[in-house]
């Protein structure tokens, strides 16, 4: 079984940074696309971010030259580093993942617990 913790979630100012980090564990051979949502209350969770195994990236239009999405596949990590933070990315955020695992001929889809940031002055 696989399992995706988030951290780094926080009380933050507009216009400040912050570094989330999702850990994969469990019986992994390899991950094979990790991606971040988010949702705001009383909002529909939305999409974010998603890194591919050999580095691909693609990001939503709203945080697009804000935030970068990048990888340690060695540490089954992917980090989210945020900047120019506004008050609308107000959310908690989630890690997905598409996973290969050792013991299964399917692979793995999760998502971890999520963690909390708020942006406001």
């Amino acid at each position: 079984q696989v399992q995706l913790v988030e951290s780094g979630g926080g009380l933050v100012q507009p216009g400040g940074s912050l570094r989330l980090s999702c850990a994969a564990s469990g019986s992994i051979f390899e991950i094979n696309a990790m991606a971040w949502y988010r949702q705001a209350p009383g909002k529909q969770r939305e999409w974010v971010a998603t890194i591919t195994s050999v580095g691909s990236t693609n990001y939503a239009d709203s945080v697009k030259g804000r935030f970068t999405i990048s990888r340690d596949n060695g540490k089954n990590t992917v980090s989210l580093q945020m900047n120019s933070l506004k008050p609308e990315d107000t959310a908690v955020y989630y890690c997905n993942a598409i996973i290969t695992t050792y013991n299964s001929r399917s692979p793995f889809t999760g998502w971890g617990q999520g963690t909390h940031v708020t942006v406001s002055s």
